[in-house]
């Protein structure tokens, strides 16, 4: 395992992402790799010191198996890349034997990301992960089609994802982060569903659907025609939806989509995160992660802030005056 040196600044980085849960999900610093692009944590493990960072999200997790889509199923674009994956995964009674077992021996929390197509799967995976060592939360990925309402995404619905969030909660006492979709007509409204349905926290935003065609065989770049955007192309985006949803929820936000270092980072918790995730930087340089760890320490400490909570929402009046920094 790769080891890093000894960190060089005083601010207090921790964060608890499930504050009311008697359970807690408290993380050293706010620096999450994203579900999709970590893998299980072993794959980075030879190119990073994984014990470091604030937790983890896993690849996500089905009831059943799934091979994911066929090929080519990822393409760069533009500031950012499309992918069609597919959830390609070994399913929860697969994944239960095999990698929890080893997260049990770890100082970093693992999150895992659960999707499903139904209401009693999403509550039926929940209930198999509450008392499974080494699992310390369970994010809910609402970016899936509901079969019983005809493939309409349960994400873009404030009804559909508090049934989803309600069923998952009375499931597992396990902390709980609803995966929020940019795919909703009003972002907040789901926020709140899925907050007063007993969520612990949210993330966001999940990938945006994109389409890129290759004028040489005028065909999709993608064999499932449509994937998800993410990348820097994204971030904008992204930062409006967190400071929208973080100015109506009180339970703890964590943001993503696009971050490539530390100014993007902060645009994020000034907006109203208290912790972000980082996904597609992760590909080209799996260092970043602990750079942006370090760096965003080094940074609180230069303009003054003792903690991490001097900066979450500043930019945001919903927060109130709150900040410790100097600027």
């Amino acid at each position: 395992m790769v080891t890093v040196e000894k960190q060089q600044y005083m601010a207090d980085l921790t964060v608890d992402l499930a504050p009311s849960n008697p359970r807690e999900l408290v993380l050293r610093n706010p620096v999450i790799p994203a579900s999709g692009c970590f893998g299980y944590g072993l794959e980075y493990s030879p190119m990073i010191d994984v014990q470091r960072l604030g937790a983890f999200v896993c690849k996500g997790i089905t009831p059943k198996v799934r091979s994911g889509n066929p090929m080519p199923r990822i393409t760069e674009t533009p500031s950012g890349m499309l992918n069609a994956i597919g959830l390609q995964n070994p399913g929860i009674d697969g994944f239960i034997r095999k990698y929890p077992p080893t997260w049990e021996h770890w100082r970093v929390p693992a999150i895992v990301n659960i999707s499903a197509e139904s209401v009693e799967d999403y509550a039926m995976m929940a209930r198999k992960l509450d008392d499974v060592a080494g699992i310390a939360g369970i994010e809910v990925n609402i970016s899936c089609p509901n079969i019983e309402a005809g493939g309409f995404c349960f994400g873009w619905d404030a009804r559909m994802s508090e049934t989803v969030t309600q069923a998952v909660r009375k499931a597992t006492t396990l902390p709980v982060i609803v995966k929020l979709s940019p795919g909703a007509l009003d972002i907040m409204e789901i926020a709140s569903a899925v907050e007063g349905a007993g969520a612990d926290a949210v993330s966001l935003i999940n990938t945006l659907v994109g389409m890129t065609i290759d004028p040489r065989t005028r065909r999709s770049k993608i064999a499932n025609l449509t994937g998800g955007l993410s990348g820097p192309a994204v971030k904008p985006v992204a930062v409006r939806m967190v400071y929208q949803v973080a100015s109506v929820v009180k339970i703890p936000v964590v943001g993503m989509g696009g971050i490539s270092g530390v100014q993007d980072a902060l645009e994020f918790f000034m907006a109203g995160a208290s912790a972000v995730q980082v996904g597609t930087a992760v590909f080209s340089t799996p260092s970043m992660l602990t750079r942006l760890i370090d760096e965003l320490g080094m940074w609180l400490d230069s303009n003054g802030c003792t903690s991490l909570n001097g900066i979450v929402g500043a930019a945001n009046p919903a927060f109130g005056t709150r900040g410790e920094s100097t600027f």
